[in-house]
């Protein structure tokens, strides 16, 4: 996937640049719908050519058909198991709307190259490198980014969360209702760093389940389950994982 980003960077091509570093192949990014830093694949996919095992045949599925949501997709959860993906077909920009909106980018872009408008190489490089000092490798240590989704609350229930919990980041939807930091909740839970044997919480960013080495699949799930209680039993938000458990 890093690859196909630095490709379209290299050439000028906007769109793709806010998913720069992310682990993975570009064939699976459509499962997960992945996404970082304001951007989501679903923003530039514009179909999807796939093997049909139920069909025996090639199909297409432009990007309506896809059902794309929140690290989300049919290919993840109707349509699971049924579809091998062979290519993925993206609309880029030479002029794109440049994605600034996240303060540790900004932050980053601006000791960069101060108040000089970014190029997409630019957004790029900064994705990377705020990346590198937040996310633990998976070269060095087994992981899968995000272990986590962050939970989604309404206004009732948020509005409950901020008054016992008044530094509670969030951030504001369309609908009303809002986005709750999950690293910030597991951190809270005392999570942060915390082991079971070689599984653990990562030490910098609590939202990343980590493999110290040795740690069996089964173990990895059920310190993921200890996490997810410790977060309801204090805030009464359940955690969905972000991967795709096999």
């Amino acid at each position: 996937w890093h690859g196909l980003v630095m490709h379209a960077v290299a050439r000028g091509l906007g769109g793709l640049e806010n998913l720069s570093l992310i682990p993975g192949t570009v064939g699976a990014a459509p499962v997960q719908n992945i996404g970082a830093y304001g951007a989501e694949l679903k923003d530039t996919l514009t179909r999807v050519r796939a093997f049909d095992l139920s069909a025996g045949a090639f199909a297409t599925l432009d990007n309506c058909d896809c059902g794309f949501g929140y690290r989300d997709s049919v290919f993840k959860t109707t349509h699971r198991g049924r579809y091998i993906i062979t290519a993925v077909q993206f609309a880029l920009g030479r002029q794109p709307e440049l994605n600034t909106g996240y303060d540790a980018l900004r932050a980053e872009l601006a000791r960069r190259s101060g108040d000089a408008p970014p190029s997409v190489a630019d957004i790029s490089a900064a994705v990377c490198a705020v990346r590198r000092s937040k996310l633990p490798d998976p070269a060095e240590i087994g992981n899968a980014g995000s272990f986590f989704k962050n939970p989604v609350v309404g206004p009732a229930q948020l509005e409950r969360l901020l008054a016992g919990h008044p530094a509670l980041p969030h951030y504001p939807l369309p609908d009303g209702s809002a986005k709750l930091a999950a690293g910030w909740l597991i951190e809270q839970a005392g999570y942060k760093g915390a082991r079971r044997g070689a599984a653990g919480m990562h030490a910098r960013q609590a939202l990343v389940l980590v493999n110290h080495g040795g740690a069996t699949g089964a173990e990895l799930w059920a310190f993921a389950q200890e996490v997810r209680e410790a977060v309801r039993t204090r805030f009464g938000v359940v955690l969905e994982p972000e991967v795709n458990r096999i």
